[in-house]
């Protein structure tokens, strides 16, 4: 028996394959012709950069000059000349103190000096006298033996002519009057020169008198400077106990915070205020001793501040010795302050041990599957747009916000930094602003 087929029957059968067929082109694959949309990144090139070997520290800021401003005496707070915070130059004023001595002890040191000052000018008066009468003495005393000589000369002569006119009266040539006259010359000239004689012993004694005199001048004189310099060490102590009274600034800096107040009582023992040279700062630094042979003066250090911030300075000092409980040694970094920086503030640093040329990619760029390194690199794909292709990547040290790459990409290839969560590999993209 044959079975006829409706009349509707065909017509059914088309609209069933017309809306299959309408379904189809409403699911998510394109049709053919049309291109998926990209996704939105942001690439960057990567450039040859400079790679560095370095390790970090922690360690408190140091400033190289720290005063503690403490009182030499006793006394009370009569001012403070100074402001905390201020910047002093070495000598300014910043406390002063009651006078703990009177002007008076001053004025009266100084009288003294005076008194044993004008002593000191008389016995060095009496010393140029004496001197002089020494010197007047020693020509007198060759001016006499030289009228002695001449006195002794006459008196040879005297001699000769009585004995010479003795023998011609003996012989009756002279008559006896003549050796009488001869007999007066020789005894007039026998008593010239023993007058002579004592006046030159009377002038040499003289001498040694006033040479005595010059000795005991010279001890007074110098009996009398030591007075004037002990007159005048005693004003210089008064003096200074009067300075003292005023504490002044012995080094230029920045003065820290001001403990005393007016009316303290204050004495050697307390410390009143600090003053901070920080126009450069110290860290120190406890390297191991396994970098020992790499460390040495001069070496480059970067301070890391807040804010990705740093400051360059550089090892200032290697200590010759091992601690040798932590094996390690000490070494100082300099850095110059611009006003930034603080006496004992913690700080981290990054000694740079070596550096190179290489390549660095942000760490935003990096991806991690299964253990291994990835980056994104946009290449030109098939159809002339830019994909996505995952290449791995090996990584070194991280540098700051970079990581070193030792192999996988090349510098000039052009690798996704942000936008890698919502990638694939080869996945479309297009380049954001």
């Amino acid at each position: 028996m044959v079975k006829l087929k409706s009349p509707h029957s065909g017509w059914l059968l088309g609209v069933t394959l017309l809306l299959s067929a309408i379904a189809t082109g409403c699911g998510s694959s394109p049709l053919r012709g049309e291109q998926a949309p990209g996704v939105p990144v942001t690439v960057q090139a990567v450039e040859s950069d400079t790679l560095e070997d370095s390790s970090e520290f922690v360690g408190t800021l140091e400033a190289q000059n720290r005063v503690e401003l403490q009182p030499r005496i006793e006394g009370r707070v009569l001012q403070i000349l100074v402001r905390s915070g201020d910047r002093v130059e070495t000598g300014t004023p910043v406390i002063q103190l009651e006078p703990t001595k009177n002007q008076a002890e001053v004025s009266a040191a100084v009288a003294n000096v005076t008194a044993r000052q004008a002593s000191f000018n008389n016995a060095r008066a009496e010393l140029n006298a004496a001197r002089a009468e020494v010197a007047r003495l020693e020509a007198q005393v060759l001016q006499q033996e030289a009228e002695v000589q001449r006195r002794q000369a006459e008196l040879n002569l005297a001699k000769v002519n009585y004995e010479r006119t003795q023998g011609l009266v003996e012989q009756d040539v002279l008559p006896r009057q003549e050796l009488d006259n001869k007999r007066r010359d020789l005894d007039t000239a026998q008593a010239s020169y023993e007058s002579n004689q004592q006046a030159l012993a009377a002038t040499r004694n003289a001498k040694r008198v006033a040479e005595e005199r010059v000795e005991a001048a010279r001890a007074n004189l110098d009996r009398e400077n030591a007075a004037v310099a002990q007159a005048e060490a005693q004003v210089d102590v008064v003096s200074q106990d009067l300075e003292f009274n005023r504490i002044l600034a012995p080094i230029s800096g920045v003065l820290g915070d001001v403990r005393a107040e007016v009316g303290d009582i204050v004495d050697s023992n307390d410390v009143l205020a600090t003053i901070i040279q920080n126009n450069a700062l110290e860290l120190r630094l406890s390297v191991p001793v396994e970098r020992s042979e790499e460390l040495r003066v001069g070496l480059p250090v970067e301070l890391l501040l807040a804010g990705d911030r740093t400051i360059r300075g550089q090892i200032s000092f290697v200590s010759p010795e091992v601690d040798r409980e932590a094996q390690a040694i000490l070494a100082k970094a300099t850095f110059p302050n611009d006003g930034i920086l603080r006496d004992g503030q913690f700080a981290r640093a990054r000694v740079i041990w070596d550096s190179e040329a290489g390549i660095l990619v942000p760490t935003t760029a990096i991806s991690r599957i299964g253990g291994q390194t990835f980056v994104f690199v946009a290449e030109t794909g098939e159809d002339q747009g830019l994909v996505a292709k995952q290449r791995p990547v090996e990584l070194g040290a991280i540098q700051g916000q970079q990581y070193q790459v030792l192999s996988g990409i090349e510098a000039g290839e052009e690798i996704v930094t942000e936008g890698i969560l919502k990638l694939s590999d080869g996945a479309p993209i297009t380049i954001g602003d």
